[in-house]
């Protein structure tokens, strides 16, 4: 499997398994384990990760062959909370350590207008359980480039920047200032939540490569060296997902996907429209 390096000198696979929504994690996930995904994405906010802790410790892999990612809500923002926060998922999680940790949202939606200071002192916090050596990277999610600026007073930049990303929904800007600094893109919903996988084009580039339209999409983003964290619950299409790096897309049918309209977007927002 392709590995990105990060700017702390870790690394991760390009292909992740997205565990939102518990439910359907329950039965996903030691298929996900079996078709060969080692890392996993999860979150406080899921309210899964002693499912996740649980099914990756009997798995019979070594702690050493996965990598768990989980995050801090946006009510938890400050450096006290962002650290209790933490330690509970690392407690729920039983995994000894994580991999990487992020800070889910930059702000409260309708919080306080001086929404940079808990901030702040959340990427402190973060900044300290990486010291500390309770986490090996640390960065954010949902952040665009001006909450990504809040950050540089500390000098210490995140490694990664997990960002709603996919065919119709590319967010070049935030993507581009990334880039620019060192930061990988982690792309969430990179099937748009299977809303873009009845578009035209998507499925008239899919036919000529006789795979899925979700195939198109994970391999457009892969070539763009962005992560992707796609949810799947059958065997097939786990496999499929895994595979889609193989896959490459010509110029042109990446130029036509760059200008697709925007397609499949969720309406969450950093700013205005986080979900609560």
């Amino acid at each position: 499997m392709k590995y990105y390096s990060l700017s702390d000198g870790n690394s991760v696979p390009a292909v992740g398994f997205g565990t939102y929504l518990a439910g359907e994690t329950a039965a996903a996930l030691p298929l996900a384990v079996e078709a060969g995904y080692r890392y996993f994405d999860t979150a406080a906010y899921y309210f899964n990760e002693e499912l996740v802790g649980n099914t990756l410790r009997e798995s019979g892999l070594k702690r050493e062959e996965y990598q768990i990612a989980s995050k801090v809500w946006h009510t938890q923002l400050g450096y006290e909370k962002t650290t209790a926060s933490f330690l509970a998922s690392l407690k729920r999680l039983g995994c000894g350590y994580l991999d990487v940790f992020l800070i889910h949202w930059p702000r409260t939606p309708n919080g306080p207008e001086d929404w940079q200071t808990p901030l702040l002192e959340s990427w402190k916090a973060l900044i300290h359980l990486q010291q500390q050596g309770l986490v090996r990277s640390i960065g954010v999610s949902n952040f665009l480039p001006h909450h990504l600026k809040v950050l540089e007073e500390t000098g210490v930049a995140p490694a990664v920047n997990q960002l709603e990303c996919h065919p119709g929904y590319l967010q070049r800007e935030a993507v581009d200032y990334c880039k620019e600094n060192g930061i990988l893109v982690q792309a969430w919903s990179p099937l748009g939540r299977a809303r873009v996988l009845q578009d035209p084009l998507l499925n008239e580039i899919a036919q000529n490569h006789k795979v899925s339209p979700a195939r198109i999409c994970l391999a457009y983003l892969l070539q763009q060296d962005i992560m992707v964290l796609p949810k799947a619950s059958s065997k097939q299409r786990l496999e499929e997902n895994l595979c889609a790096e193989e896959l490459i897309l010509s110029s042109e049918e990446a130029a036509r996907i760059a200008a697709m309209p925007v397609t499949g977007w969720s309406g969450e927002h950093p700013d205005t429209a986080i979900p609560v």
